[in-house]
């Protein structure tokens, strides 16, 4: 029998050292007896990298994940948005009586910043007989340039500058999220795909028992014309080709079954694919064959996903608390703007010094209740999201640890089990043999077959246990590209 060594390092939260894992190289190679059976030249295998190469392209939920990324980054060009120009006029004229009452022109143009600071310039031109004083102009109109200052809340930190960083983070956080996801999707097409292949290892091993009964009818059929068997004998072995022909049918049954699960995930250009009957499951193992790199076991979630977009809502929120904060201050906003008005002589304006206009606008909650309680809130809120992020670490760090212990544990069983299988064959093999000499009967042939055949569906179950847990193994850890 031949043997490959897998390492796993397992020593994670409590568990240390690498775990030497000895199993079998190949499923097919039970023992030499067997010969299951291979795809024919029809037949298209789609092995495990190029399916989940497909599900990661065309799936439709790790599509999905794509476009809450292209949200996240429209939402920061939404943010930037807030300091974009804005252009501000508007014309306003009225005539009654054959008379011009009045005519009003007005146009602003406001360039905001990061910061409480915002430059201003505008142009006014009116003329009418009863027209407001406040708004007259001579013929050429007036300009003005200034500034709009807020003193003390809002000038380091206000809704644009904040803004901004928060939608940094949160395309930051989708990134993360969006990763977690396609590393479940992943995960869950992977364990759909190894259940296919179960299946299908299954059916060469009912085909092979099949073949097997067959024989045995045909050899009792033969040595009952010979007069060496009964005719209870030769109805035996039809019964247990019977037998095995329901088990092939039964296997079918949940190998279609199979099928449609992994093919769920299967999908091309918006469209979903069908697996096709003469498109199989590779057969080989997914477990490495080589020294998986040595893992740092103290920093080995320091860059998972998960705890990364915990990070990042923690740095929203934080950034959301100093928003908070400045509003604890009072609303001082002061305007100053330059007038410049034009001459006889062109329309370019002249600045003198005693032309402005100014003014400042002072507001303050008294008590300041609704800022303290949204504080409160807030910092309730990094509180709560502290303790998720704890808890989500530490069911990571058990899940690890568990799903480490299961590999060991599995390794174990699956070399048990194929020690067993090299027992069944032998047994087997022997009774083979007096069947041949004529001292055995179809009944004990069939209960030795019976014995080898549960003893190479075991070991294929242990072996999809142990594949499975392996993709657990790198889904927990954010590893699962590394399978393609």
């Amino acid at each position: 029998m031949q043997f490959k060594r897998y390492i796993f390092c397992a020593g994670k939260m409590g568990i240390s050292g690498c775990l030497q894992l000895n199993i079998t190289a190949c499923i097919l190679l039970f023992a030499s007896c067997v010969s299951l059976a291979q795809p024919s030249e029809s037949t298209q295998i789609i092995s495990l990298d190029t399916y989940l190469n497909q599900v990661r392209k065309f799936h439709p939920l790790a599509q999905k994940t794509a476009l809450k990324i292209e949200i996240a980054e429209l939402e920061r060009l939404r943010a930037k948005g807030r300091l974009d120009p804005i252009v501000d006029f508007g014309w306003n004229q009225k005539n009654f009586d054959e008379k011009l009452y009045y005519r009003l022109f007005q146009g602003q143009i406001k360039l905001p910043t990061k910061y409480g600071l915002s430059a201003v310039g505008g142009y006014e031109n009116s003329e009418g007989v009863f027209l407001n004083p406040e708004n007259k102009t001579d013929q050429f109109g007036l300009w003005n340039l200034g500034i709009e200052l807020d003193v003390l809340q809002g000038l380091i930190v206000n809704e644009r500058n904040i803004g901004l960083q928060q939608a940094e983070v949160i395309l930051g956080q989708t990134m993360f999220n969006q990763a977690w996801m396609l590393n479940t999707i992943l995960y869950e097409a992977a364990a759909a795909y190894l259940q296919w292949q179960q299946f299908y290892l299954f059916n060469q091993v009912f085909l092979d028992n099949q073949s097997l009964s067959q024989t045995y009818l045909e050899n009792t059929k033969q040595l009952f014309f010979n007069g060496e068997k009964s005719a209870i004998d030769t109805l035996e072995a039809f019964i247990l080709l019977q037998d095995a022909t329901n088990a092939v049918n039964e296997n079918g049954i949940n190998f279609t079954n199979a099928q449609i699960a992994a093919q769920n995930y299967f999908w091309e250009d918006g469209q979903r694919v069908i697996i096709s009957p003469n498109e199989l499951p590779q057969v080989e193992s997914i477990l490495p064959e080589t020294n998986i790199s040595q893992i740092d076991t103290t920093n080995i979630f320091a860059d998972h996903p998960i705890l990364q977009a915990y990070a990042m809502k923690q740095r929203s929120l934080e950034l959301g608390q100093r928003l908070k904060r400045e509003k604890r201050k009072p609303k001082l906003k002061v305007k100053y703007n330059p007038l410049l008005a034009t001459s006889d002589e062109g329309i370019a304006p002249n600045y003198v010094l005693a032309n402005y206009k100014w003014g400042f606008n002072f507001a303050m909650p008294l008590f300041m209740r609704t800022e303290r309680a949204d504080i409160q809130i807030g910092l309730i809120k990094l509180e709560e999201l502290e303790l998720d992020r704890n808890n989500k670490a530490n069911e990571l760090n058990n899940k690890l640890d568990g799903s480490l212990q299961q590999l060991v544990l599995l390794q174990d069983q699956l070399i048990l089990a194929q020690q067993t299988l090299e027992g069944y064959q032998r047994l087997l093999d022997g009774e083979n043999e007096k069947f041949r000499a004529g001292e055995s009967s179809v009944f004990l042939l069939n209960k030795r077959q019976e014995k080898y055949i549960t003893g190479q569906l075991k070991l294929i179950t242990l072996q999809t246990k142990l594949q499975k847990e392996y993709i657990k193994y790198l889904y927990l850890t954010n590893q699962i590209d590394s399978l393609f």
